[in-house]
């Protein structure tokens, strides 16, 4: 090693993040969706990027004759009802006698009512709110009372306990229902039902049939007034069996859609203005590169679902129980790229398979150990985990240990105890001793 200053000439090799390169990455892991909303921005920013609609789908605003005559024809009454939307305040106010409450009393409890969540639960502070109204803590409690005696049964519940409380009030079918709520939620809830048992002098059948009661109840008494859009999945890529033979096509090419106003472009580049020019320069620049991205993101994404599909034929024809086992570095080798590029292309982004829409991060799974010649895929394992517990008996139901020798004796596949825990987990599947019936 040198260490004498001096000036060295070297030569090295490096690549750059450049402004560019990073944006094209960022446009890489948008799904159609985030790419539209993206374009629609830099248009309003750059006047030389168009916008062209050529929505080739059908389009519902324009309905047939036939459709037209059954929206005009009497009999069709039931298409012409439009859909009603309960206000959750009206709906509780309109249960309010007009002479049980005063003026000042009604003024709190729509305070109240405002302060629900949107399963009908009040967690605010009750002494901030008399605060706020300039009344006693105990008279807006007493108002509190009356909000949780109105329908929905459960509405103006401080927590879920008094939620299942409020409802095990208004029934009379099981009277040691109420008494185990209020006494012993929370080992009731984590099935500790041998110590509640001595206490109550109950049987551990009894507490079952409280158990099943309680499922009963509901835990969210107004999500039935929350009028949240359903969110839709909109599909990045389709495959298709065409002739015996898996397609692969974008669902929708915003690469035709993205146009040069070239109108704009001649008529400024005429001004003969430098700062004019420079400024249409670089918009046409951030067009070309625009454009550039576009096409490359276009390029990896069908590269990708290709090579997942020349893996994964049976899968996408038949559904995940046909799932083999594949990683994203085998993908990434196949097509020369990285790992890293994989993961960013089937990020967000869903396939409208023959079976399903699905999305497509969910085709790689990891292979798991296998008496077999053939691999076994996660997939595969939680399978046939889910299907064990489904029909296990509910009075012995099967432990971690239990499921981890079946699957290697029925199924020649070899899991450990903790791994098998860790994938019930993921299925949201309790313990045996929460899955035990008495």
């Amino acid at each position: 090693m040198n260490l004498k200053a001096g000036l060295y000439q070297t030569q090295t090799l490096k690549l750059a993040m450049t402004q560019e390169l990073s944006q094209a990455i960022a446009l890489l892991q948008y799904s159609t969706q985030e790419l539209a909303a993206y374009l629609e921005n830099k248009a309003a920013e750059n006047p030389l990027i168009s916008l062209e609609s050529r929505d080739t789908t059908f389009d519902y605003r324009k309905k047939s004759s036939k459709k037209q005559k059954q929206e005009s024809d009497p009999k069709y009454w039931i298409e012409q009802i439009g859909e009603v939307k309960i206000c959750l305040e009206d709906y509780l106010m309109s249960q309010v006698h007009p002479k049980l409450l005063t003026k000042d009393d009604k003024k709190i409890l729509k305070h109240l009512i405002r302060n629900l969540d949107e399963n009908g639960y009040f967690r605010v502070d009750l002494q901030g709110i008399a605060l706020n109204l300039n009344e006693p803590v105990d008279h807006v409690e007493q108002i509190l009372f009356v909000l949780q005696g109105l329908e929905p049964a459960g509405v103006g519940a401080r927590n879920l306990q008094e939620c299942l409380l409020l409802q095990i009030q208004r029934q009379d079918s099981l009277p040691l229902a109420y008494n185990v709520i209020n006494n012993h939620f929370i080992p009731f809830a984590e099935k500790k039902w041998k110590q509640i048992s001595k206490d109550l002098k109950i049987s551990l059948t009894e507490l079952q049939e409280i158990f099943d009661f309680v499922q009963t109840l509901q835990p969210r008494p107004c999500a039935r007034f929350s009028h949240d859009k359903p969110s839709y999945i909109v599909p990045d890529v389709v495959v298709e069996v065409i002739e015996n033979q898996l397609h692969v096509r974008l669902a929708d090419d915003l690469l035709s859609k993205v146009k040069l106003n070239e109108g704009y472009y001649k008529d400024m580049n005429n001004v003969g203005d430098k700062q004019v020019n420079r400024f249409l320069q670089d918009k046409f620049q951030e067009y070309q590169w625009i454009m550039k991205s576009i096409q490359q993101r276009r390029e990896t994404i069908l590269r990708v679902m290709t090579a997942i599909t020349e893996k994964q034929p049976d899968c996408l024809t038949k559904g995940f129980s046909y799932l083999k086992p594949m990683t994203m570095k085998e993908i990434a080798d196949e097509l020369n790229i990285h790992e890293s590029t994989v993961s960013r292309t089937v990020k967000d982004k869903y396939v409208q398979a023959p079976f399903g829409t699905v999305e497509m991060r969910e085709f790689f799974s990891s292979s798991l150990q296998s008496l077999s010649s053939e691999d076994v895929s996660a997939r595969e394992a939680k399978n046939a985990i889910q299907i064990l517990i489904a029909n296990e008996d509910k009075k012995k139901p099967l432990s971690d240990q239990d499921i981890s020798e079946i699957l290697k004796q029925e199924k020649s596949i070899i899991l450990s105890r903790r791994t098998v825990a860790k994938y019930r987990d993921q299925l949201n599947i309790p313990s045996s001793s929460k899955r035990k019936r008495f």
